[in-house]
């Protein structure tokens, strides 16, 4: 059997936490960062021996896959901080590119027609390929809907295909079955208020079968102007 990448969860709050845990549910080991090390070893206790704490240099240096479970500005920071430890590693960005607004709920951060997808594909380190992943669902779906059957989608969008193998397998040992819509211009129907969103127009868990029937009834997003 093939030696599957060394993945690193960089940021432990409800996202980068429910990320590891099913990873270790599907018996892949992970390494597990965030700015406060006493998080990270915490949750490493209670996953066992296939979390492995580390600081988050470290963890960048030791995985091939690093998925970066924080806010969106904060991925843009640490893109900045790391660029020479993120030469040639798979990023995987989850980020939805939402602050709170003055009514109980979420406004975007940046331009209608913009995602942070796009956003962060140009302003990647050095040879880093991206992916936008493991950010389709709400935290309670990312973990109350993981490995069921039928298996629930998550969707993804990459440039470089040759990295396809390695996110869909990721997505796999998540619990869910990996459906790309196509390159990192599509991001915005995979972040919050896009079609293809549980807090957008999908507004909830599919299956494979529900997926592929939204994305064939639906056109490819394209940007106006």
């Amino acid at each position: 059997m093939t030696q599957k990448s060394k993945v690193a969860v960089i940021g432990l709050g409800n996202i980068g936490t429910a990320v590891a845990t099913n990873l270790v549910k599907a018996n892949r080991p992970v390494i597990v960062a965030d700015r406060k090390m006493e998080k990270a070893k915490k949750l490493a206790r209670e996953l066992g021996n296939l979390a492995q704490p580390s600081e988050i240099p470290d963890a960048i240096k030791e995985a091939d896959i690093i998925v970066f479970a924080v806010w969106f500005d904060a991925i843009k920071e640490l893109f900045n901080t790391y660029a020479t430890e993120l030469q040639g590693k798979i990023i995987v960005d989850p980020s939805n590119p939402i602050a709170p607004d003055d009514k109980g709920g979420f406004k975007k951060i940046i331009g209608e027609n913009q995602s942070a997808g796009e956003i962060l594909s140009s302003l990647l380190p050095k040879n880093a390929r991206l992916a936008k992943a493991l950010g389709t669902l709400g935290v309670a779906s990312l973990a109350g809907a993981a490995f069921q059957e039928p298996a629930h989608v998550l969707f993804y969008a990459t440039d470089d295909i040759d990295i396809n193998p390695s996110i869909e397998e990721l997505i796999r040992d998540n619990g869910f079955e990996p459906l790309r819509v196509g390159r990192i211009d599509q991001s915005i129907r995979i972040e919050v208020f896009g079609d293809l969103h549980e807090f957008g127009a999908l507004g909830k868990t599919v299956t494979v079968s529900e997926a592929k029937a939204k994305l064939k009834s639906c056109p490819i997003y394209e940007k106006a102007g």
